[in-house]
């Protein structure tokens, strides 16, 4: 299920290919200078001779976009324009109290699509401008409207920040436990005493709620029962699914536990899942 990225000669996008998500475009447009980037490839992969002095197994490893631009070492990127990882370099001079802009595209590539759809400059600003108006109608329905400019605010970071916090998150706790057969392979003493080793069956592949995103990168139930309340308000689609979720088999135990959090699915919560079950369906039921 390795991924891949690619750029064909003459194409200003990259294309994506993976085994189990359907393809996208990704659009590189040239800064406001008229001039394109350079597209670096390389593969997500650790760098083993930098760290354990350990032959590497390709030649393009995740470090080598700053190498590139601080060594010049141009032999770390892979001429044949594909991998698993890319960059863009570009060279922008940007004076004091200014700013530069550049403007990218992702978009799924649908199957009767043969080329991509390109959009100008003007065509991109547009649709931001028009996304802006239907972010400023969206939250004018959900926000009291006795709000004054300075409460209302507060409530858009408030939002902005719950809906950052949503995160896709991958472990399997039987491959992770197996360990990797091209690294490291798990001894039998770890498999024996290893973390959440009760949880064999756990499989997440999942948009979820963290914590934080950036410090608390995992789900933790507890957490997102309280979550689901304010999301409830601006998408109770998605409260009810991230409650139904930690419900299916491949989350909840055999013996009917919740998982905790990553570091100890086995640790015990309060029954807050029910209660934000509760909640959440008397909130979106018609008034």
């Amino acid at each position: 299920m390795r991924p891949k990225i690619e750029q064909k000669d003459g194409e200003a996008f990259l294309r994506t290919k993976h085994d189990t998500l359907e393809p996208f475009l990704f659009d590189i447009n040239p800064d406001e200078d008229g001039q394109l980037p350079e597209v670096l490839f390389t593969e997500n992969e650790t760098n083993f001779k930098r760290l354990y002095q350990l032959e590497n197994r390709t030649p393009y490893v995740k470090d080598a976009f700053h190498e590139y631009v601080i060594n010049k070492r141009k032999d770390l990127v892979n001429p044949k324009q594909r991998g698993t990882k890319v960059g863009l370099y570009y060279r922008l001079k940007v004076k004091a109290n200014s700013s530069a802009t550049i403007r990218l595209r992702l978009y799924r590539l649908f199957d009767d699509a043969k080329t991509p759809m390109k959009l100008d400059f003007n065509e991109i600003d547009q649709i931001f401008e028009q996304r802006t108006q239907e972010a400023e109608k969206f939250y004018s329905t959900v926000m009291h409207p006795q709000l004054n400019a300075d409460e209302k605010n507060t409530v858009r970071q408030a939002y902005a920040g719950l809906l950052h916090s949503k995160q896709f998150y991958h472990y399997i706790v039987e491959d992770w436990i197996a360990g990797d057969a091209d690294v490291m392979s798990s001894s039998e003493t770890r498999k024996q005493n290893v973390r959440n080793k009760d949880w064999p069956h756990l499989y997440c592949r999942d948009i979820l709620s963290m914590p934080d995103k950036w410090e608390y990168p995992w789900f933790a139930s507890w957490d997102l029962a309280f979550h689901v309340i304010p999301f409830a308000h601006i998408d109770p689609h998605f409260s009810k699914t991230q409650i139904r979720l930690l419900l299916r088999e491949w989350y909840m135990h055999p013996n009917g536990q919740i998982p905790a959090y990553e570091f100890n699915f086995s640790d015990v919560n309060p029954p807050v899942s029910a209660w934000a079950a509760w909640r959440v369906y008397k909130m979106s039921t018609d008034k």
